[in-house]
């Protein structure tokens, strides 16, 4: 056959994880030659051996490969919804009062969230929980269930599941550990603190934002992992071997998401091994709820019809943890008092 390139527009990718995780899935068919996609209009542009197929055809056999993880193509533009800010009218309350409850929780000593400029493993848990609910996460049960599939067709379901949420905990702790170190070997005076919490603080925000689903601009300025270590990282579930599973857990930790990346540069001040393994660990045992449902089960907020309400909820419980930990940052070099000492 000869080669054609076809564009084709996709629904669902949210995030640049979706779009490496549609890249690698594409690539990995025979007949496919190249892909680029262009994250910012949604088109993903395929080179390969479709001389004679129509792109509905196409389009119709990438969605099938692809349902598992929620993405739809197309080869004509999908009708651009309009912004739906009904959702709002709950998200708000539901956010106003996990932040009340929140604040009762720390003023009656009952957790610990607040301890000066560090994060609690308490708070680290809760945004690890987020993380794992947020449409950025959803990349990685997506590549959880593209890479068992194999291994269910031979009869494993149990198996490759467990040994992939055993060595994403495992690897947390290590690579954690080994940024805590990283840190260590630097003073980090008050400055340095400040500039590793404003960063966090600001991540965060970017994340809270871009789950509001309201500013546009805030995708096009996500930070990321650089692309050549993430696309290395999804190579890793090419592997046939009975360890894949656990090496593909071990390897998210290397995929773009800025939760992830949020905890790793803060980790780099909290100054060893232990404490750096603990705090990635911890934000990686709040994730781990959801990624079990979404690994055993049929789970997905992705496009349940209540999914707009639950990730304005969770973007704005983002931005008050960005504006409490921004807040603290400024603390730390005196610039406010300290505002949260309840």
């Amino acid at each position: 056959m000869k080669s054609v390139t076809y564009k084709f527009y996709v629904q669902g990718m949210n995030c640049k994880s979706c779009a490496l995780l549609i890249e690698k899935e594409l690539s990995d068919l025979s007949y496919v030659e190249g892909v680029q996609i262009n994250f910012d209009t949604k088109i993903v542009t395929v080179t390969g051996d479709f001389e004679g197929i129509p792109a509905e055809k196409i389009a119709e056999d990438f969605s099938i490969l692809l349902y598992e993880q929620k993405y739809s193509f197309s080869a004509h533009p999908f009708d651009v919804a309009q912004k739906d800010f009904s959702d709002f009218k709950i998200a708000v309350p539901v956010a106003l009062a996990f932040i009340v409850i929140f604040i009762l929780l720390q003023k009656l000593g009952l957790v610990n969230i607040v301890s000066g400029k560090h994060m609690s493993f308490g708070s680290i848990f809760l945004i690890g929980v987020v993380a794992s609910l947020s449409s950025c996460m959803a990349v990685v049960g997506g590549l959880l269930l593209s890479m068992s599939a194999t291994f269910a067709k031979e009869g494993e379901k149990f198996k490759p599941q467990s040994l992939f949420h055993i060595g994403r905990l495992i690897s947390f702790f290590i690579f954690g550990g080994v940024i805590g170190v990283i840190g260590s070997a630097f003073q980090l005076n008050g400055t340095m603190t400040f500039i590793l919490g404003f960063i966090v603080g600001i991540v965060m925000l970017i994340m809270g934002l871009n789950l509001l689903d309201v500013f546009h601009i805030t995708k096009k300025i996500q930070p990321s992992m650089p692309k050549f270590i993430s696309r290395h990282a999804l190579g890793i579930s090419k592997l046939n071997h009975s360890l894949t599973p656990f090496l593909v857990g071990a390897v998210t930790f290397f995929l773009p998401c800025g939760f992830t990346q949020s905890m790793q540069i803060y980790t780099l001040s909290v100054g060893n091994f232990w404490n750096g393994g603990l705090t990635m660990l911890t934000f990686a045992l709040g994730t781990l709820p959801i990624l079990a449902l979404v690994s055993f089960s049929s789970f997905s907020f992705k496009n349940n019809s209540k999914a707009g309400i639950f990730f304005k909820s969770a973007g704005l419980i983002v931005i008050f943890f960005a504006v409490f930990t921004i807040i603290n940052s400024l603390v730390v070099i005196n610039v406010l008092p300290p505002i949260f000492n309840f």
